[in-house]
C-alpha cells in the first residue's frame, strides 16, 4: 500500500506506547531499550512500544500500566487487541533494540539490554505471538520507523565502536 497523502507522525520517547490506524507512522530511537511493533495486515492497525526495563518492581504498580516496563507494554498491546476485536495470531510482530551502549565493559553482569531482549521474546511467545522479524543486540543504537498503512518497518543501526 502506498503512503497516504496525509499521515500522523508519532515519535515515541522511552516508556511510551502508541496504537493507531492506517494513517500513522511511528518512530523512535533505541539504545538498550526494546521496541515491539504489531501490525494487523487486514485492518491496517497496530502499534509500537518503547520499553526501558523488563519488570516493574514498585509496590502497588498493578494499579496502572507503565510503558517503561516490558510486562506492562504487553498488557497495553493486549488491551488494544481486545478493543479492536482481533487476536494475537492476527498480527505481524517484529522486535528491535537491546543494543549494548557500553561495549568493552565487563560482561559478567547480565546487562539490561540482554534482559530486555530476553523478556520481550518470552512475553511474545507466552501470549501466542509469532515473531516475523527481529533486529536485536549488538552495539550501538537504532532508528526505527513503522508505517501502519503498509506494515513496513525500517531500521537504521548505528554501530558503536569499542573504545
Amino acid at each position: 500500500m502506498s503512503e497516504p497523502g496525509f499521515y500522523i507522525d508519532i515519535f515515541l520517547q522511552p516508556g511510551e506506547f502508541y496504537f493507531g490506524d492506517r494513517e500513522t507512522r511511528i518512530r523512535t530511537i533505541l539504545g538498550s531499550c526494546v521496541s515491539i511493533t504489531m501490525w494487523h495486515p487486514k485492518k491496517h492497525i497496530g502499534g509500537m512500544c518503547h520499553y526501558m526495563l523488563p519488570k516493574n518492581k514498585r509496590p502497588g504498580h498493578h494499579n496502572e500500566l507503565d510503558g517503561k516496563y516490558a510486562e506492562d507494554t504487553m498488557h497495553l498491546f493486549l488491551q488494544e487487541i481486545k478493543k479492536s476485536h482481533t487476536s494475537a495470531h492476527d498480527y505481524e510482530v517484529k522486535i528491535f533494540g537491546g543494543g549494548n551502549q557500553f561495549p568493552g565493559q565487563d560482561k559478567r553482569v547480565f546487562s539490561v539490554s540482554e534482559q530486555n531482549v530476553e523478556i520481550g521474546r518470552d512475553l511474545l511467545e507466552h501470549y501466542g505471538f509469532k515473531i516475523k522479524s527481529e533486529h536485536l543486540g549488538g552495539n550501538g543504537h537504532r532508528n526505527i520507523m513503522f508505517d501502519l498503512w503498509s506494515g513496513d518497518v525500517w531500521v537504521k543501526h548505528v554501530e558503536k565502536v569499542m573504545e
